[in-house]
């Protein structure tokens, strides 16, 4: 039987420390997918709110909430936390949606029910010894551009509006309050991959929501992702906050959908190799290593392919990424846990229900590139290559945040305009189904009926 810790997780200096006074290196995963669902996950298109009002539309409420709440209660369960546990990992970071918590049409107003799903995570990994990270991953209004903030658009309104960063505020409130008392509960991830253009906003908001969560609760760990997708940390005054982690994401160019051989060329030309990697590395955290805080890794990892020889040295990119962080001392929580075999370290078999269910429009949203995650960003290339040398020649200098020209152009024209009307074929497949094969579905997603990436679970237990 675990023992429950006295009091939370804390800093201490450059590390962090548990309620017995133990030092501990946080390594684990992001259940990713859950509640806060994302396309290249569990396989719909475009954003979560947008997926779910055509599902509802085509199976009515009632059936909709079942499907829903089947899925979000299989999807992590005491198994999950179980394995967790058992393969040594000690925490667990949870995106959170805020439309779980809160809904656009009564701002303000806390939904209760909401909290359902998050305090039962947090039951069972604390009886298997793992720490829980609050992550609110979807902001109101949208604090980044893409399709993890729930975005339907590529404007991350968030950073306009007084009125979106109040809600955030109230939100922040509710959980604090909730989870104050909790010790198993190892810190609140206030914004996931803030990326405010102006960088005028995002530190005083930060200061704000911090003081706000201080005054409920002076004892959790807060974690804040740098901005520009927690890659840039100019915006923090010299003097870090108390109790404070500020986390960076450590995507590697060559282990994503546009990435190469690695050591190698990626097809945006860029050189990685292990030098390369900790050239980023040490860029992304030399803030905290300058303060003296914690250094903590709230996302990595790379995509698999499914081509084995690829898929070796994407295993590289992973070996060389947490010897570095071994080296530096650096905690790590990977991306992901749970999804249909890209990056998860547990996935959904393409033999359950769901795969077959939902296999030939995957191919279709593959050859589409309509998912921004994993894939080249050229979809049919006859299409989109017109498409960017037209941009490039008629605006050459052209470089939109946060992340250039190419992108701009993919987001708009393949992860919004094909992405937005292929949801509806998403919907469309769950029409006809009866109670049992919508359960099945869901069922799908549990891990009793999913499959452990073994080498990569491997690495992650010496890591």
């Amino acid at each position: 039987m675990t023992t429950t810790p006295p009091r939370p997780l804390r800093t201490q200096g450059t590390t962090i420390v548990d309620g017995f006074g133990e030092e501990i290196r946080l390594r684990g995963v992001c259940v990713g997918g859950w509640l806060n669902m994302e396309n290249f996950i569990t396989g719909y298109s475009a954003n979560e709110s947008l997926m779910r009002r055509h599902v509802r539309d085509a199976i009515g409420e009632e059936r909709y909430e079942r499907f829903f709440d089947r899925l979000l209660s299989v999807f992590f369960a005491e198994d999950d936390a179980r394995f967790l546990g058992e393969a040594g990992l000690n925490s667990v970071r949870i995106p959170v949606n805020y439309r779980h918590l809160e809904s656009d049409a009564k701002p303000f107003e806390i939904r209760e029910e909401g909290f359902r799903h998050l305090d039962r995570a947090i039951e069972e990994c604390g009886r298997h010894g793992v720490y829980t990270m609050i992550d609110l991953h979807a902001l109101p209004g949208y604090q980044n551009h893409d399709w993890h903030a729930d975005n339907p658009t590529h404007v991350a309104s968030f950073w306009d509006h007084p009125h979106f960063q109040d809600r955030v505020v109230n939100i922040w409130e509710a959980i604090a309050t909730r989870y104050r008392d909790n010790p198993w509960v190892g810190g609140y991830n206030l914004i996931n991959e803030p990326a405010d253009e102006s960088r005028r906003v995002v530190g005083p908001f930060y200061e704000r929501l911090v003081a706000a969560i201080r005054a409920i609760d002076p004892d959790h760990i807060v974690f804040l992702d740098g901005n520009t997708y927690a890659t840039q940390f100019d915006v923090f005054p010299d003097e870090p906050a108390e109790n404070a982690v500020y986390t960076l994401h450590d995507y590697v160019s060559a282990g994503l959908g546009r990435g190469g051989p690695y050591p190698g060329t990626t097809m945006d030309g860029v050189w990685f190799d292990k030098a390369k990697v900790e050239e980023k590395f040490l860029a992304r955290s030399e803030y905290a290593r300058r303060t003296g805080t914690p250094i903590f890794v709230g996302e990595f990892s790379p995509i698999y392919t499914g081509d084995p020889e690829l898929d070796v040295q994407r295993r590289q990119i992973l070996d060389d990424q947490l010897e570095i962080y071994r080296r530096y001392n650096a905690g790590w929580a990977s991306w992901m846990y749970k999804d249909l075999g890209r990056q998860g370290l547990v996935s959904v078999r393409p033999d359950s229900a769901y795969g077959r269910r939902f296999g030939d429009f995957l191919a279709k949203k593959d050859r589409l590139g309509a998912d921004h995650w994993g894939s080249t960003g050229e979809g049919v290339r006859e299409v989109t290559q017109p498409v960017q040398d037209l941009i490039a020649r008629e605006f050459p200098d052209f470089d939109p945040y946060p992340w250039g020209r190419f992108d701009y152009v993919r987001r708009l024209l393949l992860n919004i305009l094909v992405a937005q009307p292929l949801s509806l074929e998403y919907a469309d497949l769950f029409r006809g189904l009866d109670d049992s094969e919508l359960d099945a579905l869901a069922d799908s997603f549990a891990f009793a009926n999913c499959t452990v990436r073994e080498t990569l679970l491997e690495q992650m237990k010496e890591g």
